[in-house]
């Protein structure tokens, strides 16, 4: 065949449909706009994402924090039951979350969807998680991407990423230098598994059971198997910035995310100091339970790898703590005390 009698090759005909990627666009708009707050400059679809820095004036050392997280294995289970609204809330809160550790408040988000094949339902159901996301932060999504990867990914497949940027006033930063021996635990509940620990979940409870996880369960309250796994990651933000902007004096935080409480909480621990954590102060939930049960873990093992119910922790001294407690319940949290500061090595020990 010679070059003029050559047929095109479109782009779409490569596995890149740029109208199906305009009509996304139009499907999530009205939902990136829902998250905007006062500083965000401009619409959807400039090259780059504007904010204001104008609020920060009034701050005395302004320091931005930033962090970057994916969702991890558990798309595949969102992707196996057909459901794609709840994945882009657990993007952002293991961002988000992560930031408020600093006493950080959750700006703004940006995100990266890398798809097989780009479908505009399913990209609005999944912007559309995001967004709700960004609103129970606070914190405005103001760009992101859907990268059509046909020949490199299956036409069913996607991913995500993103990263959040928030600000705290360096005087009123949370560094966990201020822990003291006798300090108190308070754990907050979690909404399940969040978006941990989900290569060992599908391994233990869905590989094999397929066919089941719509079926309702007596040992998980009546929901289904999948329905309790696909529970997004809870959002501390707006409850623990109200705490904080109360003036309590929170010494220490912690996400509760990949390594369980064993390997986050003791990441804010001074030398000297260990948290003594008492496993029977608060209740597992179901769902983990049942996970737990049928990957036959050690407590060990599970206190390592899952939150076990409690998805943020904060160290306080022993007098702010009960009405730190009654505040966080007030807005909404589940609380427990769930532990103390002693005299150690930096580690998180259990009785």
């Amino acid at each position: 065949m010679t070059d003029q009698t050559r047929r095109p090759l479109t782009y779409k005909e490569a596995g890149v449909d740029t109208a199906e990627g305009a009509r996304a666009v139009e499907r999530i708009r009205e939902a990136v706009r829902s998250t905007y707050r006062p500083e965000v400059i401009g619409d959807i679809g400039g090259f780059g994402g504007l904010f204001s820095a104008a609020a920060f004036k009034d701050m005395d050392d302004p320091v931005m924090v930033s962090g970057t997280d994916g969702v991890g294995t558990k798309l595949k289970l969102a992707q196996l039951l057909d459901q794609h609204d709840t994945v882009g809330i657990d993007l952002v809160a293991m961002c988000a979350n992560d930031i408020l550790v600093s006493g950080a408040e959750p700006l703004f988000f940006l995100d990266y969807v890398a798809v097989g094949r780009l479908e505009s339902d399913r990209m609005s159901a999944i912007v559309g998680g995001i967004a709700e996301g960004c609103r129970q932060a606070g914190c405005a999504l103001i760009g992101g991407e859907m990268a059509e990867h046909p020949g490199t990914m299956d036409a069913d497949d996607y991913d995500l990423s993103g990263f959040c940027v928030g600000v705290v006033d360096r005087p009123k930063m949370i560094t966990g230098e201020k822990v003291r021996l006798g300090d108190v635990v308070l754990g907050l509940s979690s909404s399940g598994l969040h978006s941990n620990g989900f290569s060992l979940v599908r391994r233990a409870v869905v590989e094999g059971h397929e066919n089941e996880l719509d079926l309702p369960r007596v040992d998980l309250g009546g929901a289904s198997l999948g329905a309790a796994l696909l529970e997004p990651t809870r959002l501390y933000v707006k409850s623990v910035l109200e705490l904080l902007n109360d003036g309590t004096d929170v010494h220490a935080m912690a996400h509760i995310t990949g390594g369980g409480i064993t390997e986050n909480l003791d990441r804010v621990l001074p030398d000297g100091c260990d948290a003594l954590i008492h496993r029977d102060s608060w209740p597992v939930p179901s769902v983990i339970k049942a996970v737990v049960e049928a990957a036959a873990l050690s407590a060990d093992d599970a206190y390592r790898t899952f939150n076990m119910g409690v998805g943020f922790a904060l160290v306080l001294d022993p007098r702010e703590a009960p009405a730190a407690a009654v505040a966080l319940r007030a807005s909404g949290e589940t609380v427990w005390e769930i532990g103390e500061i002693i005299a150690g090595n930096g580690v998180v020990c259990y009785r």
